[in-house]
């Protein structure tokens, strides 16, 4: 009896993990490993704080250098921007995605056919509204750099549908952009001499 609910809660952690709303597209890490990093540092500089900007991006840096610097540290990785061997840099760009196309989205068919059931229900209604059309996305690329090679070694595309522009819950992009990014990065390998 205890396995069976041991197996019930790992197939229901999996599942919700599948089910987080964003999509990360990790690169291999065998060319950062092969490197034997240590030190690294920001390509650029933290944008200014300000809190008068609607523009996402300000909101996004401070939370986005702050859980990768965190998540460098527990790996034993040191920012010092003398000695970086790697320097880490991100591109933020809202983008677009074209949804379910029409016929997958519910039970009508464009060719003419008998089907049982044919009545259509009202979630098969909403599902094609939904899953239709074109959706907004927020998409991040987080990068490492070589800095004597200035070749790109390791990086990493987060993509998250949007689900209302126009208001944006700090609190909840903190949280939500610290779990994806720490997911993200929990393949590197531990920085060498640790």
């Amino acid at each position: 009896m205890r396995t069976i609910q041991l197996l019930l809660t790992a197939a229901l952690s999996f599942g919700l993990a599948a089910c987080s709303g964003v999509a990360i597209d990790p690169s291999p890490v065998d060319t950062f490993a092969a490197k034997d990093y240590r030190y690294y540092t920001w390509r650029t500089p933290p944008l200014p704080a300000t809190t008068r900007s609607t523009d996402l991006v300000y909101q996004i840096d401070p939370v986005l250098r702050e859980v990768v610097d965190n998540s460098l540290a527990k790996k034993g990785y040191v920012q010092d921007a003398q000695r970086a061997q790697f320097s880490v840099d991100y591109l933020y760009a809202p983008g677009l995605v074209q949804g379910a196309e029409p016929e997958q989205a519910s039970n009508i068919s464009r060719l003419p056919s008998a089907t049982a059931n044919r009545m259509v229900d009202q979630a098969s209604v909403d599902n094609a509204i939904a899953l239709g059309g074109v959706k907004e996305t927020n998409n991040i690329r987080l990068q490492f750099n070589d800095v004597a090679g200035q070749t790109v070694v390791w990086q990493t595309t987060l993509t998250k549908i949007v689900e209302n522009a126009n208001r944006v819950d700090r609190d909840k992009l903190r949280t939500d952009l610290s779990r994806y990014l720490e997911r993200a990065m929990g393949p590197l390998p531990d920085a060498s001499g640790k």
